[in-house]
């Protein structure tokens, strides 16, 4: 969104050519070798969200202990007086609903590019009966929030590294922040990895090459993942509250979820890695969502590993107006 730490679980509020995070890779792709063109009556990029949605969600569920503790440590940082947060790149949201929960007392104004998701978002706080609580905003962060203003709280899941300029993303948040206010980040560190070297016996390592084709991609069309927060943060006037990594590992039980969030994962970055690995990487990924034997959703040796980072940084109180 894994957790034991926060769960940075978004989709980018301000849309690229090409969304690499770690749920996002292959977006504009179209995955598996599914055509870029209209399908059940619903345009392709429409699909495509739905399906980065449906894996966001199973990455809260499995690592709804570490968003539930990632909360926690913003609630403790920021105080019980939290009553206007924004969810920066909201996504499915998956963080919009964990902050109402943790902020029982708060509105959230749910910021992202996509309208698609917007309104998946906005139909699923209706259903929980917090559309009261929930304010939807299409905007492009790295532009501007418009009509945002000294807000308590912003979160930003794996998000701000899809803006083009951080730092004027920043200098954005932080005017949209009351002085005193909170800005918490969370990001992965990549594509969550799911199986042993020696899981595919006839391409050892298959995951690891694919993990490192796509650290190559993210440093051409993403440059700002992996970036230093902490530092850029203190640039941008911001006091560092609390910075941490967390290496997380699940060993869930055999189907469920897990299976179906690996599927998705390996189905989504499959069409950004051809002409980028091994023909026959490409295959032997091929057997891992193809309904197989050796199908990802079949296993019983799946681990999710993913490593997390959370850093809390406050506004100063005497930044100015």
């Amino acid at each position: 969104m894994t957790h034991p730490t926060p769960a940075p679980h978004g989709s980018p509020a301000h849309s690229q050519p090409h969304g690499h995070g770690p749920h996002e890779i292959g977006h504009g792709a179209h995955g598996h070798g599914a055509p870029a063109h209209e399908s059940h009556g619903a345009p392709a990029h429409e699909h495509e969200q739905d399906g980065l949605a449906e894996l966001l969600d199973l990455d809260a569920e499995l690592f709804a202990p570490y968003i539930e503790a990632s909360m926690r440590s913003i609630a403790e940082a920021a105080g019980d007086d939290v009553k206007r947060i924004v969810d920066l790149g909201a996504g499915s949201g998956t963080g919009t609903f964990a902050l109402l929960k943790q902020f029982p007392s708060a509105r959230v104004t749910a910021v992202d590019s996509s309208a698609h998701m917007l309104e998946q978002l906005t139909r699923t706080a209706a259903a929980k009966n917090l559309d009261s609580r929930v304010h939807a905003l299409e905007a492009d962060a790295g532009t501007s929030l418009p009509g945002v203003a000294d807000a308590d709280l912003v979160w930003a899941s794996a998000s701000m590294h899809h803006m083009n300029d951080p730092m004027a993303t920043l200098g954005i948040v932080f005017g949209a922040l009351r002085p005193g206010g909170f800005l918490a980040i969370a990001e992965l560190d990549g594509m969550p990895r799911f199986l042993a070297d020696d899981a595919v016996p006839q391409r050892p390592g298959l995951e690891r090459r694919c993990r490192e084709a796509l650290t190559t991609l993210h440093d051409e069309e993403v440059p700002h993942m992996g970036a230093d927060w902490g530092a850029l943060l203190a640039s941008a006037g911001f006091t560092l509250e609390e910075e941490r990594a967390e290496s997380l590992e699940l060993r869930p039980q055999p189907g469920g979820s897990a299976g179906l969030y690996a599927h998705g994962t390996l189905s989504r970055i499959r069409g950004a890695l051809a002409g980028r690995v091994d023909p026959a990487d490409l295959e032997a990924l091929d057997t891992l969502v193809n309904g197989g034997p050796a199908d990802v959703r079949r296993r019983d040796d799946l681990v999710v590993r993913s490593t997390r980072e959370l850093w809390i940084a406050r506004r100063p109180t005497d930044s100015g107006s």
